[in-house]
Parts: structure tokens; sequence; C-alpha cells
């Protein structure tokens, strides 16, 4: 009798799972910002190290952009991930509205990440990729065209997986 019981509570547990992550990946659609251009952006900034970034030299491997902030708890949650995939691929991240260049650098350290990040205090270039909600991620396949883009948590396997189908 128990072990009847057992299956029903595993079952609709599984059940549960399943609806809940068709869900998330239908909002997550329903979410994602819509560009002008599916192309790469010819951009050039500076990131909260003082290293000069050219979008247009990222061109040959496969380019994931994660727009992000520090107060923001999904994209806590997510910022070991991101650190694994800039391990093996190209990342730049951008952090927006989240304070001076000091508050985002004790942030990474408090993550323990050393991705690279731009900050758009302003959120000149969350406008100008259309984000509204955070995170918000972009992969451009090697030829800079857009790939993929998603909004809100993504797993480690998830992302590497889709950066190695965009090489």
């Amino acid at each position: 009798m128990k072990n009847i019981r057992v299956k029903k509570i595993v079952k609709e547990v599984l059940i549960g799972a399943v609806i809940l992550f068709v869900i998330s990946n239908v909002v997550s659609y329903l979410r994602k910002p819509v560009l002008q251009d599916d192309r790469l952006p010819a951009i050039s900034v500076q990131t909260i190290e003082g290293k000069n970034i050219d979008l247009n030299s990222y061109r040959g491997k496969p380019l994931l952009i994660h727009f992000w902030a520090t107060w923001c708890p999904v994209c806590k949650m997510e910022t070991a991930n991101i650190e694994r995939v800039s391990e093996k691929y190209q990342v730049i991240t951008i952090a927006v509205n989240s304070g001076d260049n000091e508050k985002i650098k004790a942030f990474l350290r408090e993550q323990g990440a050393g991705f690279q990040v731009i900050n758009d205090d302003e959120g000149n270039f969350a406008g100008q990729f259309s984000v509204e909600v955070f995170p918000t991620t972009f992969i451009y396949d090697s030829s800079g065209k857009l790939f993929f883009s998603e909004v809100g948590y993504t797993s480690t396997a998830g992302l590497l997986g889709r950066m190695a189908l965009a090489e």
C-alpha cells in the first residue's frame, strides 16, 4: 500500500516539474526582447577594469552577451553558470543599473566571478538590446548573427550546449 502511495507522489511531482518547465519556457519566450537587427551591433566600450572592447573583434567564435544586475536575485544564482561558460567561450556581461564600478567589482569578488563586465549604469546598452527583464542572455554565432536569446535563469549545461551549437 505504501509503495503505491510513493509512486503516486513521485508521479505527481514529476508532472508538476514538467508543467513548471513548460510554463517557464513559454514565459521566457514571450518576454524575450525583439531586436531590430539580428546582427551583432558595432559597439566599442570599456570594461570595469578599463579594457577596451570592440564587439566586431569577437567574430569567428560564438559570443555570449549577458545582461544582469547586482540587485537581481536570479542573476546572483546564475553568476556561477556564466563564470563556467566564460572559462571556455567568449563572454561579455553587462551590469545594468548596478552602481559604480567598485560596487560591481565587490559583487564579483563576493560571487567568485572574473568574467568581463561593462557597467551600463544608465541602461543605454540595455535599451539598445531592448532588454527589460533580468537576466537576459544573447548568443551570437561565429558569423555575428543572433543564434539564441533567453530571459531568466539558464543552467550551465544549457548555456554550454547552445554555445557549442553556435560554433
